[in-house]
């Protein structure tokens, strides 16, 4: 099967006809992750899937986490083990399905003076850590003295570290992952359509056996039909709920978690460290190409789920934590060079504070027959659509209506992804850089275009070389533009940006500097008019002083 299929907003009102015509077997609304999983899980057992996303995909929490597919240790803490198991279990798995995108890093734990872990506990814990997760080989966990530590982080508090634990986990783009789910589902029938957000339910017999959605570019309304609909909106489950009038099951209590970014010279730990907070919590420095990142904050959120940003308390509370750990770096408010913030659709739980709520995912069928799905975390997505997914296999049997195969999704590597092994991967990347050096690219260029799109990255080199000009990055990103557009159902500058690319988040300076360039190729492919044009211009200037700009005098 091919690895670009088109998948595009440019042919649109086609989409959208073809759409209104069609009986599905199954609406999923809700583009993040746990949508984009269920699409591919329920297309690849044979439904004909439907999934609807009501801004762009991922553009929820989706896009908005730690960025790690990992086992979360701190579940151990909590007694959690059936959760640290399965995510456990499933890092490797994912890491499998698409090893250019879940790249292994070794995460350093410092066992200081006064903190969270002592080294007993803390060997004993990442020892049943590496055994429920069925770690093996070199990802094994060690135990380190301070000199060894420090060897590895200079930056360490001397004064106060007593050792460290070292074990393995995965990093990735949130985003990306998202979208290579959903394109992988194409691939198996799924019809994806961002910007089309569900306003009502249609029902037979009191049951929901469709939606009604606007289309959230032309203004358009429509209706579809479907035997069965679940609602894997995210933070706005309940808000679905509402809609349906199902009083069944528990409610979402959202939390917001920040995420603060450095540049790499600012803030140089030379591997991801997993640290103490004075208050009790735990938070991550993650190096990622030309930054590191930090964070997160556990905040409960009562505000505009659609407008979730970072506040000056987040990023003061973030900075001291990360200087109080590392005593040699000074870090102020004006070193900030981008931020985001994202919210965790926890199920509520009565006299927890936010930390306290367990990550585990739970689904809730209504009266009318609507699944929900809410909670669990990024690294459960694919064991939590296996289960949502059984649910309507378990009423389709009931009903006599089909019998569906088994889960597959663990052996369906996704899209971008021919790599058997994490070393194929470094192997092509080396390889890119040996084919795109002599033009003047860099190796933070071929591990950048290997890790964002994998083997994808061939039908970005074919634009390249298609587009004329003196200067080099400024041909790449609009070929990168151009895939955006052609394959990954961008349809505006800021999708691209932010979730196509994730350069909002980690290569802040390519946005201000190249903006014009993909502006033009946005403005080109679906002839958008200067209004349009300006509209889109104001709002990238609003996302790059939010995202960046902690003055105490911002607004």
């Amino acid at each position: 099967m091919s690895q670009n299929i088109p998948f595009t907003n440019l042919n649109r009102k086609k989409t959208l006809q073809k759409i209104a015509k069609e009986n599905f077997d199954l609406v999923v609304v809700g583009g993040g992750i746990t949508g984009a999983g269920i699409a591919l899980d329920a297309s690849s057992r044979g439904l004909k899937v439907l999934l609807l996303e009501k801004g762009d995909f991922a553009s929820g929490t989706s896009s908005k986490s730690t960025k790690l597919i990992h086992g979360g240790l701190r579940y151990l803490k909590q007694f959690d083990f059936w959760l640290v198991k399965e995510v456990g279990s499933e890092r490797a798995i994912v890491h499998k399905l698409a090893p250019h995108l879940v790249i292994p890093e070794k995460m350093l734990l410092p066992l200081i003076e006064g903190g969270s872990y002592g080294k007993w506990l803390t060997s004993i814990g990442l020892k049943v850590y590496d055994i429920l997760a069925q770690v093996s080989g070199d990802d094994k966990r060690q135990m380190l003295e301070k000199k060894e530590a420090l060897k590895l982080e200079p930056l360490l508090p001397k004064k106060i570290l007593n050792g460290a634990g070292y074990y393995a986990e995965y990093r990735t783009d949130d985003a990306r992952l998202t979208l290579e789910n959903i394109k992988t589902s194409l691939k198996f029938g799924t019809q994806a359509l961002n910007y089309a957000q569900v306003t009502d339910f249609v029902y037979e017999n009191e049951r929901v056996a469709g939606v009604q959605f606007k289309d959230e570019v032309f203004g358009d309304e429509f209706s579809v039909s479907s035997k069965y609909v679940i609602n894997a909106a995210g933070p706005w489950v309940d808000e679905l709920r509402s809609i349906n009038h199902s009083k069944r099951g528990k409610r979402l209590h959202l939390t917001k978690g920040v995420h603060l970014v450095f540049p790499r010279e600012k803030l140089p730990v030379q591997q991801s460290v997993y640290f103490d907070i004075p208050d009790g919590r735990m938070m991550f420095a993650i190096p990622r190409g030309k930054i590191t990142y930090v964070g997160t904050t556990d905040t409960n959120f009562n505000l505009d789920k659609d407008h979730v940003t970072t506040d000056i308390a987040d990023a003061i509370y973030l900075i001291s934590a990360v200087n109080n750990m590392f005593p040699d770096i000074n870090l102020e408010l004006s070193d900030i060079v981008s931020s985001w913030a994202g919210l965790r659709p926890l199920i509520h739980e009565e006299g927890k504070s936010a930390s306290e709520l367990s990550r585990k995912d739970e689904i809730f069928t209504s009266e009318t027959g609507l699944v929900s799905i809410a909670g669990g975390k990024l690294t459960g997505y694919r064991k939590m659509a296996e289960r949502t997914v059984n649910r309507i296999a378990r009423h389709l049997e009931e009903n006599h209506e089909m019998e569906l195969e088994p889960c597959t999704t663990d052996k369906i590597p996704l899209c971008g992804s021919d790599f058997k092994k994490f070393k194929h991967v470094k192997k092509y990347m080396a390889q890119l850089f040996d084919r795109i050096k002599d033009s003047g690219f860099t190796e933070y260029d071929a591990w950048y275009l290997a890790t964002t799109y994998g083997k994808q990255t061939e039908t970005i080199l074919e634009n390249y070389s298609a587009i004329g000009g003196s200067d080099v990055h400024e041909r790449m990103i609009r070929a990168e533009a151009q895939f955006a557009i052609a394959h990954e159902m961008a349809l505006s500058p800021l999708d691209f940006f932010i979730r196509r690319t994730g350069r909002l988040y980690f290569d802040i300076e390519s946005v201000r500097k190249y903006n014009a360039p993909v502006f033009e190729e946005f403005q080109k492919a679906y002839n958008y008019s200067k209004e349009e044009m300006d509209v889109f211009s104001k709002d990238l200037d609003v996302q790059l002083k939010e995202h960046s700009d902690f003055s105490l005098e911002r607004d």
